[in-house]
């Protein structure tokens, strides 16, 4: 065991624990942030994406002590469910959920397109979102939230 001091989502935070523990487990487990989804285990689907330092990555594999004083972002913190972030409204208002398990790893992916082209095209946001699965076949309305909180 080994204490961790993290930044998520803005807020200071410790926790104890193995260095090679998934940040994934951190989160679910230690802080209680449910957004981020396990999935496959092997970074692979998408459902445990976070930003960390504003980058789009799985949190599956990537062991707490990589992590280095860089800041992590959950869905929690792109907003809440009173006040929801332009992405999540979208992805609301385009019904771009069925099951949801995906939708984690959709809107984290989406924003970090967003936050580094703030006018994709759809084939833009199709090779974004190309590595996260959804079983569901919401696809056509994922790319139409992303599209919205685009022009939004």
């Amino acid at each position: 065991m080994a204490r961790f001091n993290l930044t998520v989502n803005g807020e200071a935070r410790v926790v104890d624990v193995d260095p090679d523990t998934p940040l994934l487990y951190v989160l679910r487990d230690n802080l209680a942030l449910k957004g981020p989804k396990f999935g496959c285990g092997l970074g692979q689907c998408g459902a445990c994406t976070v930003h960390v330092a504003g980058e789009a990555v799985r949190s599956c594999g990537l062991p707490i002590d990589a992590l280095s004083n860089r800041a992590v972002t959950t869905l929690e913190g792109l907003g809440t469910s009173t006040k929801p972030s332009k992405l999540q409204q979208a992805f609301i208002d385009e019904q771009a959920a069925q099951c949801g398990y995906c939708v984690n790893g959709m809107i984290m992916t989406s924003a970090a397109l967003l936050a580094k082209n703030k006018s994709p095209s759809e084939a833009d946001i199709r090779a974004a979102l190309a590595d996260n699965l959804c079983r569901c076949g919401t696809h056509k309305r994922i790319v139409a939230a992303v599209k919205r909180a685009a022009a939004a």
